[in-house]
């Protein structure tokens, strides 16, 4: 999963990228408000942690901005500010959960954990393909009994392909889906994911075709074409 971080303090926010990178996403990490919004006009994001006081547009006009837009994705306020009003703005102007600072980094990551559990339910966590469950939520693919172990690159390589399932995904489209802005891992590396899969979903009778020039794409073994 791709998580936007909106932090103009430079200490909290590598603290914020470091703990969500060690957690198996990717993340990108905006200084201030006119970066945070153009990229949310970019990316789909699967959630954006986002300060309230940043430099050059405020935090709640950065979300207002982007629920005007008609935009789902979850939203986790983080503010020095411990007004009442100031919380009742934030989740007027469309934040999903707030948290003052100073907090403690097990608690943000277990309000990220429920935010992201909560997005997942509401586009189907789950994904079939032949006999392989990929779970979005618990970030693990099974199939019976047997259960896949994945590392979080790996499993990220997985989710994007299966949510595309039956069609191409290009590797840029992988690397998008997979690293944030100031992350070098190349299309090479994605090379050795997919050959990994391989040999771990092949059990499970799932197939990942490579269309040269395209990408790749991932279906039940068997189906004609392979």
């Amino acid at each position: 999963m791709r998580l936007l971080i909106v932090e103009d303090d430079a200490l909290i926010a590598d603290g914020l990228v470091r703990a969500m990178r060690a957690a198996g996403h990717a993340v990108d990490h905006a200084p201030d408000g006119i970066t945070a919004d153009d990229a949310l006009r970019q990316y789909p994001y699967s959630l954006v942690i986002l300060d309230l006081g940043l430099p050059k547009l405020d935090g709640i006009e950065v979300l207002k901005r982007l629920r005007q837009r008609d935009s789902s994705v979850p939203v986790l306020v983080l503010t020095a500010r411990d007004a009442l009003t100031d919380r009742i703005a934030g989740l007027d102007a469309g934040a999903d959960d707030y948290l003052v600072k100073p907090f403690d980094l097990p608690e943000f990551e277990a309000r990220v954990r429920a935010l992201l559990r909560r997005r997942q339910t509401s586009i189907a966590g789950r994904i079939r393909i032949g006999d392989l469950i990929v779970d979005a939520t618990g970030r693990s693919a099974y199939f019976g009994d047997i259960r896949v172990e994945l590392s979080s690159r790996e499993f990220g390589v997985l989710e994007t392909l299966a949510r595309r399932a039956g069609r191409v995904v290009s590797k840029d489209q992988l690397l998008e889906a997979l690293t944030g802005w100031d992350e070098d891992v190349g299309t090479n590396a994605i090379e050795v994911y997919v050959h990994r899969l391989r040999r771990k979903l092949e059990p499970a009778g799932v197939q990942i075709r490579t269309l040269r020039g395209l990408g790749y794409l991932i279906e039940k073994a068997g189906v004609d074409g392979a």
